[in-house]
């Protein structure tokens, strides 16, 4: 009797250690992801994504990745399972990962309800804010057990973000457009994270009250919304690309200012640690612009097209 009593007692002990060390964490989708151990196989499936799991002390940790995953250096060496359209399954069983961290957009929802069906531990990752980006790599780092990496890159992250807050945040506003592109013509709403690092330098996203978060839009819509800036993450020095189609219309306030800018893209457009240093050269553009208001005195408003 004795003996059974003591070997209870060492079971549940064994039990109560085995749950104690389970890592447990929830995903921006809402979904608790459980590990029995911390992760040593990371599938990333986003440029973004890869650049957090870095962020965190596990970028020795990746095996697998897609296609433009190419920051920092070293995720360029990291095999390709393919790209943010579609990933080649048997490729994913191959490397055999302990933990898939994906990021929902466009028509991935199909792709990642067929990862889930491999019973394989997945973490979406869905920064819409600014602070976001932190938390993802708190918690990535717990799932990776690299907890003390993760807290001293997500605190670097948060403290660059209060001092931007602190020198931009009380600018006089700036009425603006950010464009992803230009054939066809598509800006962001509010609620997409590009838009929060704009409210953080003191401008105004122009098409903030959109529906769609990346909406298609016309010329003539951003005439008559006559930004006094334009940003876009589009770099191409082509002739009548990128931002320079708007020098087209000499009374939109944006051109007379000389408020046209380009951005490096990955910077903004990828919700990850880079994005503080994307937010900061915007805050830099909208500085511009307000300088460039006492050559050219006139108000923002509406103009007809």
């Amino acid at each position: 009797m004795k003996y059974n009593i003591n070997k209870l007692g060492y079971l549940l002990a064994l039990f109560s250690c085995h749950a104690l060390a389970a890592i447990t964490v929830q995903d921006d989708a809402g979904k608790t992801i459980t590990l029995a151990k911390p992760a040593q196989r990371v599938l990333t499936l986003a440029p973004h994504v890869t650049e957090l799991v870095f962020a965190a002390g596990g970028g020795d940790r990746i095996v697998g990745t897609v296609s433009y995953s190419d920051f920092p250096p070293a995720a360029k060496k990291i095999p390709l399972v393919g790209d943010n359209r579609q990933v080649d399954m048997e490729r994913v069983l191959a490397l055999k990962p302990d933990l898939i961290v994906v990021w929902m957009h466009g028509n991935a929802d199909r792709q990642i309800e067929m990862l889930r069906k491999l019973n394989i531990p997945l973490f979406q990752s869905e920064p819409h804010k600014l602070g976001d980006i932190a938390d993802n790599i708190e918690r990535i780092g717990k799932l990776l057990g690299t907890e003390k990496v993760a807290q001293q890159a997500a605190d670097e992250q948060r403290a660059k973000l209060a001092a931007l807050k602190a020198r931009y945040g009380n600018r006089s506003p700036v009425r603006m457009m950010y464009q992803v592109w230009d054939k066809p013509l598509y800006t962001l709403n509010g609620k997409h994270i590009v838009s929060d690092a704009i409210r953080l330098c003191g401008g105004e996203n122009i098409f903030a009250n959109m529906t769609v978060i990346a909406p298609n839009v016309t010329v003539e819509a951003v005439l008559q919304e006559n930004p006094e800036a334009i940003l876009s993450g589009d770099q191409r020095n082509q002739n009548g690309g990128g931002v320079s189609l708007w020098k087209a219309y000499p009374t939109m306030q944006a051109v007379r200012n000389g408020n046209l800018f380009s951005l490096d893209g990955d910077l903004l457009s990828r919700s990850g640690p880079r994005m503080v240093e994307g937010t900061a050269a915007l805050c830099e553009k909208l500085e511009l612009a307000r300088q460039h208001r006492s050559a050219h005195p006139a108000g923002p408003g509406k103009v007809q097209p």
